[in-house]
């Protein structure tokens, strides 16, 4: 399997995650820093009250709050998340991703 370089942030730079993606108003931003058919790394961006509604993915997801508070909402239990903390979504579960407040987030899936 040929893996994809990352993208979208720079290499051999130190740098802020946070910093990577910027909010924007009533809109769920996101910026991906690699992709290839075993992971995606994917940074995203919520306005207050934005969301990413229920669904699924083939693979295990790390979600690691870098500003802001987050819900995410996993076989229907609902976690709130602040800055620092993290929460695996396992494959296949049916979850979803609300803004409590602006947040940021890292995803991190392992297929």
């Amino acid at each position: 399997m040929e893996k994809e370089p990352m993208k979208n942030i720079e290499k051999s730079k130190t740098l802020k995650l946070k910093d990577q993606v910027s909010y924007q108003p009533g809109q769920v931003v996101s910026k991906t820093l690699a992709q290839n058919p075993a992971m995606n790394m994917t940074l995203f961006a919520f306005d207050k009250d934005e969301e990413i509604s229920t669904h699924a993915s083939g693979g295990d997801a790390l979600v690691t709050v870098l500003d802001g508070t987050g819900k995410i909402t996993i076989d229907g239990n609902d976690f709130i998340l602040e800055e620092g903390e993290s929460i695996v979504m396992p494959a296949g579960a049916p979850h979803a991703v609300y803004g409590e407040e602006a947040f940021k987030m890292l995803l991190t899936v392992v297929f």
